[in-house]
């Protein structure tokens, strides 16, 4: 395991650099996990309690006031008011059913420019096929589950602040659930149906295995050999 120098400590040329890592807006600890397990000195943040069973690695607070003094971030803003899948509720017919919902995507759109815009100088940020695409820019990749293992659909963009892109890592068969209109679901999104809402959003935002396990390997040896680059 690595462990965590500050900039110029002799340690960086011994190979011991670990550097910092903040998951922003992550309650399971997916990727915070995956990065610890490849030591380096990750933390998640989220206004939640974790549910990965690390507290000790967990900032439970608004994210917007530890961002920081970090050497990566990688931000999964809520994206309920910024995919396309909710846009139906922004029609003329469900205005008074959901009197605040423009506010609420204009707050939306404002967090997560917010973790764009961090004091860090590598980021990524994720959220599903949404209104970023247009209010932002297209982000610069779009990924699958199945990609990295996980036999799953659920097409995910990532807007990137220089890192590269992931490349898948084994791809595999998605599941697929056909409904008797003849339309087909992800697996996952069916089986989450039968969760209360509160649950069935949590389990729904959560990271792939494969995913977080990608971002450490790919994203976290890019940077540290970026850093170290840096600091030669």
């Amino acid at each position: 395991m690595g462990v965590y120098c500050e900039v110029g400590h002799p340690n960086l040329k011994k190979g011991l650099y670990s550097m910092r890592v903040l998951v922003a807006c992550e309650e399971s600890q997916r990727v915070c996990i995956a990065f610890r397990e490849r030591g380096h000195e990750a933390y998640s943040c989220d206004v939640l309690d974790c549910s990965g069973g690390h507290p000790e690695w967990h900032i439970k607070d608004d994210v917007l006031r530890h961002l920081d003094g970090w050497d990566l971030i990688i931000a999964h803003p809520p994206c309920t008011y910024l995919t396309t899948t909710g846009n139906k509720w922004f029609k003329p017919e469900y205005r008074d059913r959901f009197p605040n919902r423009v506010k609420q995507r204009d707050d939306a759109i404002c967090f997560f420019m917010a973790l764009v815009n961090a004091p860090c100088p590598r980021i990524a940020v994720e959220n599903p096929v949404g209104i970023m695409s247009s209010v932002y820019r297209k982000p610069n990749q779009y990924i699958q589950p199945f990609w990295f293992g996980d036999a799953e659909r659920k097409r995910t963009g990532l807007w990137l602040k220089n890192l590269p892109l992931l490349v898948p890592t084994d791809m595999v068969e998605p599941k697929i659930y056909y409904c008797s209109s003849g339309a087909t679901e992800p697996n996952w999104h069916m089986d989450t149906m039968k969760l209360p809402k509160e649950e069935r959003s949590r389990a729904r935002s959560k990271t792939f295995p494969g995913i977080a396990k990608a971002m450490a390997e790919q994203w976290g040896d890019y940077v540290e050999r970026s850093i170290k680059g840096e600091l030669a």
